[in-house]
């Protein structure tokens, strides 16, 4: 069975939603709140689901990870009472790193000097000056 591109996106957007809600809501584990789950892959068949998430601190990312993946045999037993799939995937909780990977870009471009986009000034930058419109 074939999904389309289209309701494998919904179907991803709304586990990442009902995962979050039940983390915050249902869970009783209480180092799980500290998760904010950004993503969530589920494969063509849907058997597996790697749930992407991060914490607002880095260090705490890897306790987090130990305690997501010892919570989630009830949360899948909690999804299958919210979802209307016929079979919930086995989730894979993957920490997400593609802020620290934008953060560090950042950061090169501030120290190239190229922290601004070319061709759009600011408003309220004191050395623009002004035009006549």
């Amino acid at each position: 069975m074939a999904l389309s591109s289209f309701r494998m996106a919904r179907i991803n957007k709304q586990l990442q939603r009902e995962i979050a809600l039940l983390l915050e809501q249902r869970i009783k584990n209480e180092a799980v709140k500290d998760a904010i789950i950004t993503g969530v892959e589920c494969s063509r068949d849907l058997e597996h689901a790697r749930v992407f998430f991060t914490a607002l601190s880095p260090e705490k990312r890897e306790p987090l990870l130990e305690e997501l993946q010892g919570v989630r045999g009830a949360l899948r037993t909690l999804l299958g009472q919210v979802l209307t799939l016929r079979h919930v995937p086995a989730l894979e909780f993957v920490q997400d790193r593609s802020l620290d990977y934008g953060e560090r870009i950042d950061g090169i471009l501030n120290r190239l000097g190229l922290d601004s986009v070319p061709g759009k000034e600011s408003e309220d930058d004191p050395e623009r000056e002004p035009t006549d419109e």
